[in-house]
């Protein structure tokens, strides 16, 4: 029983995303969690990203853009280094 409660806390754990990601954050993730943290990851940004592309439209410059939208793709953009420098494939999901 303590060890499903020690893995219940583990994937508990990895659900929650800090606020900063850093690499010794990352080295703790099992192939499978950073394929799903960076599809989550990758999806935030891509509503961000078309919310703003939408509001600036010729004038939109990503990192010129406001301080979610950039911190979103930086949150992302190191997690899918992570994953590729892993030679893993991200699988992207459609968003509407």
């Amino acid at each position: 029983m303590v060890r499903r409660a020690e893995h219940l806390l583990q994937v508990a754990q990895l659900k929650r995303i800090p606020e900063k990601i850093n690499a010794a954050w990352i080295d703790t993730l099992a192939d499978v969690d950073l394929l799903d943290v960076e599809s989550r990851l990758h999806e935030k940004f891509t509503v961000l990203d078309r919310k703003h592309k939408t509001l600036r439209g010729s004038r939109y410059v990503l990192l010129q853009g406001p301080t979610e939208l950039i911190d979103a793709w930086d949150r992302w953009s190191r997690v899918d280094r992570a994953a590729r420098a892993r030679s893993l494939a991200p699988n992207r999901r459609k968003i509407a």
